[in-house]
């Protein structure tokens, strides 16, 4: 399945009807735009994968593109290790790896991924880590201080 991206993406329609994908380093599909945002309850998020960003990793440069793309939580990835950070009044997510796959960054990879939960002006994000042998949960709770404002 892993050397056929579409049947990954149709399996993980199967899971979620409601797949959204950004196109990663490597993939070939046009239909897969470079950065796509979509709205969830009060939250616009926005999808990269991340090596678009330089230096990767980099939460500067992520915020920059977190503010030009004009979203509360930006989810990117490419360095494969789980972050997480409240800035500038949004989130900055990577999920990480969920097979802790190989880094070019650092051979310190824990497999994660991450749940999110968004209920009215409240996200709370679970992150899902295996360390060591065990599965460690942490969350992260993030309110949203305004609802978004309706164009005029």
């Amino acid at each position: 399945m892993e050397d056929n991206p579409s049947e990954v993406h149709d399996y993980l329609k199967t899971i979620c009807p409601d797949l959204h994908v950004a196109r990663g380093e490597y993939d070939e599909d046009a239909r897969y735009p470079e950065t796509k945002t979509l709205t969830i309850g009060q939250f616009k998020l926005g999808l990269c994968h991340g090596h678009q960003v330089i230096p990767w990793g980099d939460l500067d440069s992520l915020a920059m593109l977190q503010r030009q793309l004009d979203v509360d939580i930006l989810v990117t990835g490419h360095t494969h290790q789980f972050t997480a950070y409240k800035h500038e009044g949004g989130v900055v997510i990577n999920p990480g790896s969920a097979t802790g796959s190989y880094s070019s960054i650092t051979y310190d990879v824990n497999p994660s991924f991450v749940l999110m939960d968004i209920e009215g002006l409240r996200v709370v994000v679970y992150v899902y880590e295996l360390i060591d042998g065990e599965v460690k949960v942490d969350k992260i709770d993030f309110k949203k201080t305004t609802a978004p404002q309706s164009p005029h």
